[in-house]
């Protein structure tokens, strides 16, 4: 099912002025709640880049489908100038929808784990691909106005920190043009609808997930001396890589390293001989990542060897693969399209936000050999009723990653809508950067 239809527009600013001819050519309400209502979970996003391929193809992209698993790449060719790249992510969350909304998702789905779970765009990502094809087919429809090359791509895995790897991995930039600049969105939970948030330099952290197996001797726990308790161990441990960040970090420098799980034991009296801890652990520099991971197998080895627990019982760290790098948002073209942005938006809407600690894939796009700068912007999604109760008597607003999070969509997609057709506008009518 196609939703829209492409009316050429002559100018910016009547692309930016007349929302009447935008929703003529694209039923944004109707793709959205589309995507909201038929999420899919990390790498099972097969029916969502589908219908986006279909969209992007029917506008006149060339569409490429399958690469890097579920991901799309659809390239628009206008004559001579830059690449510009816009990245939307597909995937959903295992959460179950308790918004209350009539187009809440019921979707059921078995994760990675084996576990039947229910599906939730609690994230936003419905959010991100109605604005990045909304732009996309504005672009299209509106080809007098650049030149260059439009570069769009439907991320998948983004919530498992994959899909960009595996849609680099797969030529993403050996096989199509490679982009002069990137840009990308992501929803802001914090942020009423209406409102633009960036952040110049590091954006989001290092994210890495790192597994720690203890190995006791189990034994009768009214006997402890004749056994090696592996959850002592495991207390020892989760103390001391407190100290990681208290004592081995500059205090300027973020770090976080937080035991999200420990696993142990199966009754009162019995001394288990076996104990599992998995760790999230969140930084900026590559520095500092280096310290807290080394950090981290330090002191598992060294507190087991303390303790008495022989080699054959050294614990067993691991790091795992499914790691995401920071994200930096380049400040020369931060800088430049925040001018773009307060044009567009109006200066009153376009803030400077906080840098988080949580993690976007969206980085490695601007970490290859080639060095393209690249800009994340933030979307406000707070309904205006929500956000004044929640400055008038604290009411809290519903999280990313909330079963609750319901963002305002008419609002907050035109918003994005026309924040980053000015900036992809801008940019493709431009000379493109020296990288």
């Amino acid at each position: 099912m196609i939703l829209f239809r492409v009316v050429a527009v002559s100018c910016l600013s009547c692309l930016l002025a007349t929302p009447a001819s935008l929703a003529e050519s694209f039923d944004r309400l109707a793709f959205y709640k589309y995507l909201h209502r038929h999420p899919e979970l990390s790498f099972q996003e097969e029916s969502t880049a589908t219908y986006l391929a279909d969209t992007w193809r029917s506008a006149g992209f060339e569409v490429t489908e399958s690469v890097g698993g579920f991901g799309v790449v659809g390239v628009l060719r206008n004559g001579e100038g830059p690449t510009v790249m816009i990245r939307m992510d597909t995937d959903a969350l295992p959460i179950t929808e308790q918004t209350g909304l009539a187009y809440a998702s019921t979707q059921r789905a078995i994760e990675q784990t084996g576990q039947e779970v229910g599906v939730m765009h609690a994230c936003g990502h419905d959010i991100h691909m109605t604005v990045g094809t909304e732009t996309a087919l504005n672009l299209a429809g509106n080809r007098d106005a650049w030149r260059g090359t439009l570069v769009v791509i439907a991320q998948p895995a983004e919530e498992r920190g994959a899909g960009a790897r595996a849609m680099l991995e797969d030529g993403l930039f050996e096989r199509f043009p490679i982009p002069d600049y990137n840009l990308s969105l992501h929803t802001l939970a914090t942020l009423p609808a209406g409102k633009i948030g960036y952040v110049s330099g590091w954006m989001m952290a290092n994210v890495d997930s790192v597994d720690i197996h203890l190995k006791g001797v189990g034994g009768h726990g009214a006997y402890p001396h004749n056994a090696r308790d592996p959850v002592v161990l495991a207390a020892s441990i989760i103390m001391d890589l407190q100290t990681l960040v208290s004592r081995e970090i500059a205090p300027i420098d973020p770090g976080v390293v937080t035991v999200g799980s420990i696993h142990a034991g199966t009754k009162h009296n019995i001394i288990p001989d076996s104990a599992t801890l998995q760790l999230t652990v969140r930084s900026y520099s590559d520095a500092t990542r280096k310290a807290l991971l080394d950090g981290i197998k330090r002191i598992a080895l060294k507190n087991a060897e303390a303790m008495g627990f022989g080699a054959e019982l050294a614990p067993e760290v691991i790091m795992k693969d499914e790691y995401t790098p920071a994200l930096w948002n380049d400040p020369k073209l931060v800088a430049r399209e925040v001018e773009v942005l307060k044009s567009a938006i109006g200066t009153g809407n376009v803030i400077e936000v906080s840098k988080e600690m949580g993690g976007e894939d969206f980085a490695r796009y601007g970490r290859t050999s080639h060095k393209i700068p690249s800009f994340m912007m933030r979307v406000g999604v707070v309904p205006e009723a929500l956000w004044q109760q929640h400055q008038t008597d604290g009411t809290p607003l519903p999280s990313l990653h909330s079963p609750f999070f319901a963002p305002d969509p008419e609002k907050s997609i035109q918003t994005g809508v026309d924040a980053m057709t000015a900036m992809a506008l801008d940019l493709l009518t431009k000379e493109p950067s020296p990288n």
